[in-house]
């Protein structure tokens, strides 16, 4: 049996601005209507004979995580919540050493490691390439799966392939960084070189063996840091003060480019790491002039362009080779060739003291979501969705009073002594300073108009007495 370990960090910056800081590309829909690129990473494992999944992602990111995994069929998704980034060798670490830890010395589970943000279409060959990896493993082998390369691409690294193992499993010859152009044409016209996917196969305890060798500061850290853990809910949380000390290295530096046990297995699979809003053009399906519309797009005399519309209606006239990406609260315009460069409007938008690079104005909640509707000078007006059930924390504020209107379903306020229900047409109004909780106890959906007004309206004036998510 394999245990898929999902890798769901990152920022996804260059895909502004529909990945957002707090909202990243392997949270999105961006190739599927109905599963985000998380969802499509586990479903992609249906079939085989794993373990349910184990997934390591931000803290910040730990409620979103684990309702997409609920809905994916995961009620109770494992989930070790990483403190700060510190690359990908010490997240598999930890996933390694959460894996051994309580089992016999001798057993030594197979880890499929894999990104949350990956696009693979052709889920046969991806699950037959696990298949033909999992001997490898089994003989200690460190096991990676190289891409087989449609064209010279400057923006992977590559593995070249060594002598031939198995059916379409071969030995390391050398790992190599992206390439120059007149380079990747001669790395394809060799034949001897796959992209460098990110996904590995091997056992648990060959991999923190290995990691003992060449990166013991790495793993003596994550150790420490697992130690001294906690469980909250169905999350891990290492200690963070412990894990920031920890080096920030990536696997393939720390221990593939090292060790003598590394394998590659072949895989075509129309795998895509989606990093660009170019990459997402090529993969999606196009019209009879090479555009790929989502949303509501009217298109005249315009060719090989992206359009997304998430709210509202876009239309382009005699353009080419574009991308525009439309959200509630930022518009991006930049042709094919340079979106590479979004990246620095992210930079920018981050050294401006803006916040279109953090969030949505939809944003989510381990109870429901709430978009921000309006605001100006002394007010903010949410619509706030508090899913059947679920309970915000109690709480005051000290610079702002709310005023709440029930659009539809049931609430049950709590207003500092008083508790009572709220039901639609009606209102209610929490006094600056007054404890206050709001709760769902119906079977759908409350949904509710807040209008807040004072002097300071930050998500930060939040004072929590007690919250059912562990929040501070």
């Amino acid at each position: 049996m394999i245990h898929p370990v999902i890798m769901a960090g990152g920022t996804g910056s260059r895909l502004w601005p529909l990945s957002r800081q707090l909202n990243p590309k392997q949270f999105l829909k961006l190739t599927d209507q109905h599963l985000s690129m998380l969802q499509l990473t586990v479903a992609r494992l249906d079939g085989m004979e794993s373990a349910d999944p184990l997934l390591i992602c931000n803290e910040d990111h730990r409620f979103l995580a684990a309702e997409q995994m609920r809905q994916a069929g995961y009620k109770d998704a494992r989930i070790i919540l990483e403190p700060c980034g510190r690359n990908t060798a010490p997240a598999i670490a930890l996933a390694a050493l959460q894996l051994v830890k309580n089992i016999d010395e001798n057993q030594n589970p197979l880890m499929l490691v894999l990104a949350a943000d990956h696009l693979i279409k052709d889920i046969a060959a991806f699950q037959s390439g696990i298949q033909k990896a999992i001997p490898l493993a089994q003989q200690d082998k460190l096991v990676t799966f190289g891409i087989v390369p449609g064209h010279a691409e400057t923006g992977y690294g590559y593995i070249q392939q060594g002598p031939k193992l198995a059916d379409d499993s071969f030995s390391v010859s050398r790992f190599v960084e992206k390439p120059d152009q007149t380079t990747a044409e001669e790395y394809l016209a060799s034949g001897d070189y796959l992209w460098n996917s990110g996904m590995f196969l091997f056992g648990a305890r060959t991999y923190l063996q290995e990691l003992q060798k060449h990166r013991p500061d790495i793993l003596a850290i994550c150790q420490a840091a697992l130690d001294d853990a906690s469980e909250d809910l169905h999350f891990t949380r290492v200690n963070e003060s412990v894990f920031a000390e920890c080096p920030e290295d990536s696997i393939d530096y720390a221990v593939m480019e090292k060790t003598d046990n590394a394998a590659v297995v072949a895989l075509d699979a129309g795998w895509s790491d989606i990093g660009s809003w170019s990459a997402l053009w090529e993969v999606s399906e196009k019209d009879s002039c090479g555009n790929a519309f989502s949303g509501d797009v009217i298109a005249h005399n315009t060719e090989s362009t992206l359009v997304r519309a998430d709210s509202r209606l876009v239309a382009t006239v005699g353009v080419k080779d574009l991308v525009i990406i439309e959200t509630k609260d930022a518009l991006l315009v930049a042709h094919k060739d340079q979106v590479q460069d979004v990246k620095k409007v992210v930079e920018r938008i981050k050294n401006d003291g803006r916040h279109e690079h953090m969030n949505h104005r939809e944003v989510y909640r381990p109870w429901g979501v709430y978009d921000s509707i309006d605001n100006g000078h002394r007010y903010q007006v949410k619509r706030i969705t508090v899913k059947p059930g679920a309970k915000l924390s109690v709480q005051m504020h000290h610079h702002r009073a709310e005023h709440w209107i029930v659009v539809s379903g049931t609430a049950k306020v709590t207003n500092g002594e008083e508790s009572y229900l709220v039901t639609e047409n009606q209102s209610t109004y929490i006094p600056v300073g007054q404890i206050h909780c709001l709760e769902n106890p119906g079977v759908i959906d409350l949904e509710l108009i807040e209008v807040q007004s004072g002097s300071y309206l930050g998500e930060d004036d939040i004072v929590r007495f007690e919250d059912r998510y562990g929040r501070s």
